[in-house]
């Protein structure tokens, strides 16, 4: 990996507060909170802060959370009650976002601010996990709701040039999300469920150009509409990836979840 330059994460981030409460069968979710807690040491990194695109905050246009001090947004329903005294107290990044907008504006992409929304969870679960000492800034910048992957693309590759300042971006989603199918829990998944799977393995590893071309048409891959009946939650992998530039991707969490594939990459030099 380059010196000054960090990587770029697209990490699952679970079903709602499952890293926190009692779980059946109970090792549902170890895999991926042991992947989760080790993931900066992994990386080899000290971020001056964490740049996170969240599959649940979708805005009109690219959103940034302002405020220096953030809440949590419980936005999960039908949890034991505990899970809603959960408690992650990063600081925010206003100055971060304004640095954000300001690129944004450059690119041409309209921007907004918000100043009261807190963190939703699929920020603050996989966080509390990731940084359980919650003190590296966090910035949270929303999804854009027309969904166009190739948008989000794009503001991967501007948001690109913060990685060589100490920004760690993270897509925080999932890589199957069918949440039918995964309420059924199917012992033996159908042979369709693996197929989206195993293409986008293939996709990440491929050169920047083929891989964002291959990441804009997902919609046309075999199984893709059954993995994702709707796109937010595999959208911030755009994001990770446009600003992966020429980082090569890779496979860097598998394991199969509530009868689904579940997948987490790194892009890194």
């Amino acid at each position: 990996m380059s010196a000054n330059r960090l990587p770029t994460v697209f990490l699952p981030h679970g079903a709602g507060p499952c890293f926190f409460m009692e779980w059946e069968p109970a090792d549902t979710w170890q895999g991926m909170e042991a992947w989760l807690r080790n993931l900066l040491p992994s990386l080899n990194v000290a971020p001056r802060a964490l740049l996170v695109i969240s599959a649940h905050w979708e805005e009109p246009v690219f959103t940034l959370n302002t405020q220096a001090a953030p809440g949590l947004l419980f936005d999960y329903y039908g949890f034991p009650p505990h899970t809603y005294q959960l408690t992650w107290p990063a600081p925010g990044a206003p100055e971060l976002a304004g640095e954000v907008a300001e690129l944004l504006g450059k690119a041409g992409f309209d921007t907004a601010f918000n100043h009261h929304r807190g963190f939703d969870h699929g920020v603050f679960i996989p966080l509390k996990l990731v940084r359980p000492e919650a003190d590296i800034p966090v910035l949270q910048l929303s999804l854009r709701a027309d969904m166009d992957p190739q948008a989000h693309l794009e503001l991967g590759r501007v948001l690109a040039p913060l990685r060589e300042e100490g920004v760690l971006i993270i897509g925080s989603g999932m890589s199957f999300h069918n949440i039918p199918l995964m309420r059924a829990n199917l012992a033996t998944p159908a042979p369709a469920i693996g197929a989206f799977d195993r293409w986008l393995q293939k996709a990440i590893v491929l050169p920047q150009a083929e891989r964002d071309a291959a990441l804009a048409d997902w919609q046309q891959v075999p199984g893709a509409l059954l993995a994702h009946p709707d796109a937010e939650h595999l959208l911030p992998l755009h994001v990770v990836a446009g600003a992966a530039a020429d980082s090569p991707g890779r496979t860097d969490f598998h394991q199969v979840a509530m009868g689904v594939p579940l997948a987490g990459f790194v892009f890194a030099d």
